[in-house]
């Protein structure tokens, strides 16, 4: 072939077509899930001064934080059935449009239940965007290229948390409304969605189908496994943004400021972990990522209940923020490797319902044990469990280990 015919060829040849616009409006659009809770946190104190006068003002004002996860578990498995019937990319567009209006709704907002109206619509359009765009990530991904993705993701939601947090705090010095404006930044991706995300055609999707029936026992059995993996860790993993503040003023060194950087040092642990996620998963499986995630967890916690300075509380968060980087991916990457492409929005928005699920529960259960054996002793006992969920995982991925390939394991 002489030079002529092969410059014929190179130009007959498509170039490889090229999804980083795509790929990081999927990144942005996941970071909306951190900021539905993060971005007002600080403001919370403010809110219950504001409206002093009202009646239960105490525990509105915390609802105000904790019910669009309620109403997110209650839509999200909705969410996901929508999406397989009618299409992610018009769910995620409707999605974030409410989420920038109901999320600006506080500004406006003259009375608590009219705040907590609002934030109730949040968690609607939250279990939207977050279903749409983890059903996403399994269609346009597969394989080691999806498990990479997905750490990406857990990353960039875990830096946005903490930038959203901080944002929001210094939003609140100027005035407690203030942070519900930053929900307005949803609006601005709707162009980019509407530019960028193409509807996945179901004949392409059907290319990277499970290899079991999508109504199988087995996959079945898979996916509650993941669901229960996803409850157990937002429940365990709460005890730390919840009570951590509680028990450092219990110690004798808390302070806001002291809190949060606790809770940070975590949540940036983790995002870094989440970079090699894919590298971890192909060496340990998924099974494996688990019984490694839940044991770093089970360890953090019971050092944390062991520390009495300050040292070891960070040291003890960081080791929880090691499991939080593990877990996170590995949960969406293990529900979208067993979810034929005409289930995955449903298997999505389960996955979302659980996740969210944990953070509502978590409360009601780590209060009655602080009651009976106070903050330290909580988070040791808690460990242990915990840290018996962590051998068991590692117990089935050593058996299985030898049967199945480790990126299924």
């Amino acid at each position: 072939m002489n030079i002529a015919q092969q410059v014929q060829v190179a130009n007959a040849t498509p170039a490889p077509e090229r999804h980083a616009a795509r790929n990081t409006t999927l990144l942005l659009i996941s970071s909306l899930t951190i900021m539905s809770g993060a971005t007002i946190a600080p403001s919370l104190p403010a809110i219950e001064a504001h409206f002093a006068g009202s009646a239960n003002v105490e525990i509105l004002t915390r609802l105000v934080l904790t019910l669009p996860a309620l109403f997110i578990v209650i839509c999200a498995p909705f969410a996901g059935g929508l999406a397989d019937r009618f299409g992610r990319r018009p769910l995620l567009i409707a999605a974030a449009l409410l989420y920038g209006l109901s999320g600006m709704s506080g500004i406006f907002g003259n009375s608590l239940v009219g705040l907590l109206i609002g934030r109730a619509l949040l968690g609607v359009a939250v279990a939207g965007v977050m279903t749409t765009a983890t059903a996403l990530v399994g269609d346009y991904f597969s394989g080691p290229a999806r498990d990479r993705f997905m750490g990406y993701q857990s990353a960039f939601v875990g830096v946005g948390g903490l930038i959203f947090l901080t944002g929001g705090g210094m939003l609140a010095e100027m005035h407690w409304r203030a942070p519900f404006a930053v929900y307005g930044l949803s609006l601005l991706l709707i162009p980019a969605v509407m530019a960028f995300i193409k509807e996945p055609v179901r004949a392409q999707r059907s290319t990277h189908a499970a290899s079991a029936p999508s109504g199988s026992g087995t996959v079945w059995l898979a996916v509650m496994a993941v669901y229960a993996a996803a409850v157990i860790n937002s429940v365990a993993f709460y005890l730390l943004p919840t009570q951590l503040p509680f028990h450092l003023n219990a110690m004798g060194i808390g302070s806001p400021a002291v809190a949060g950087l606790a809770i940070g040092v975590g949540n940036m642990v983790g995002a870094v972990v989440a970079l090699s996620y894919d590298r971890l998963r192909a060496r340990l499986g998924t099974t494996g990522v688990f019984g490694l995630a839940f044991g770093l967890t089970a360890i953090g916690y019971v050092l944390l209940g062991l520390a009495e300075t300050l040292a070891p509380v960070l040291a003890a968060a960081g080791v929880v923020g090691l499991g939080l980087g593990m877990m996170m991916p590995n949960i969406a990457a293990a529900a979208m490797a067993v979810a034929s492409p005409d289930m995955r929005g449903r298997i999505a928005g389960g996955m979302t319902a659980s996740v969210f699920a944990g953070h509502f529960i978590s409360p009601f259960v780590s209060q009655p044990m602080i009651a009976a054996f106070g903050f330290a002793n909580t988070y040791v006992y808690v460990g242990a469990g915990v840290g018996v969920i962590a051998l068991l995982a590692g117990a089935i991925a050593v058996t299985y280990a030898r049967r199945v390939p480790a990126s299924v394991a």
